[in-house]
């Protein structure tokens, strides 16, 4: 089974293409980023305090026995988010963004995911 990690510390291996896309309309609106890593751009719409949203990222490279992996990596207010993956399915999962903080924010936050292979057998 390869690693994540080369024998020389400090040198990641993993994912071989990535891409970028951004979120039109609202923090709801599903984007399509195929790729096996990449960085979405939400939509700046407000989210009130203790809301959630979900949104669709379409991808090709997405299996079903697949476990990809989000998180908060920059712009907004850093540790006011929850990140969650869930709802994977062949070509597509969907993030839930949840506003932890006290109070409504309009932030365009930036999503950092990686799809991880797996398997059911």
């Amino acid at each position: 089974m390869p690693s994540l990690f080369e024998v020389t510390a400090g040198k990641l291996t993993g994912p071989t293409t990535g891409g970028t896309v951004t979120q039109a309309t609202n923090k709801s609106t599903a984007v399509t980023l195929n790729a096996e890593s990449g960085q979405i751009t939400m939509n700046n719409a407000a989210l009130a305090a203790a809301a959630e949203v979900s949104f669709t990222v379409n991808n090709d490279k997405v299996a079903a026995t697949d476990a990809p992996y989000a998180l908060h990596s920059s712009a907004g207010t850093a540790g006011s988010y929850l990140i969650n993956v869930n709802s994977v399915a062949a070509g597509s999962f969907k993030i839930t963004v949840a506003n932890v903080s006290a109070g409504s924010l309009s932030e365009a936050i930036v999503i950092t995911f990686v799809g991880i292979k797996g398997a059911s057998s």
